[in-house]
């Protein structure tokens, strides 16, 4: 990676659905030549794939909580087994294996404090192989999707 393609992940963080020929010339490449290497990134995999941030459920009142997973052995049993059980979960908005004192990091939007211990009970407890959860509430966003809300 060169300091164009860092400029081209840059411009496509800020606004995915630039057209080619304005990525093109906010990089100072030919249109031909900023597809090219926008193709090369997403065959390395550097480039994964673009989505759409959703007003409207996303951005609706309620609660993020970050909750911090520790399972009671870190084997590929117990990571695939969590991992797949967490997918289930139509509140898990992020998911991340982490280093340090949590096996995982989740992000979680509900609707209030009512709603999560409802989760709590009857979800995030009964993930396979957790041996302890902890949970904070979101204040309010600061940067979300590499932009100011």
């Amino acid at each position: 990676m060169d300091d164009i393609d860092r400029r081209i992940l840059q411009a496509l963080r800020a606004d995915g659905r630039i057209s080619n020929a304005d990525l093109a010339a906010a990089v100072g490449l030919s249109a031909s030549a900023c597809h090219r290497r926008v193709r090369v990134l997403e065959e390395a995999g550097i480039i994964r794939g673009y989505t759409a941030i959703i007003g409207g459920v996303t951005d609706a009142p309620g609660l993020v909580v970050l909750t911090q997973f520790t399972l009671d052995r870190q084997t590929e049993d117990y990571l695939n087994r969590f991992e797949a059980a967490v997918r289930r979960c139509p509140e898990v908005q992020d998911c991340y294996l982490m280093t340090g004192s949590a096996d995982y990091l989740v992000k979680i939007k509900i609707a209030d404090a009512a709603d999560y211990e409802r989760l709590h009970k009857e979800v995030l407890s009964r993930l396979p192989g957790v041996a302890r959860l902890q949970s904070s509430f979101a204040i309010r966003t600061v940067v979300a999707g590499g932009r100011t809300p």
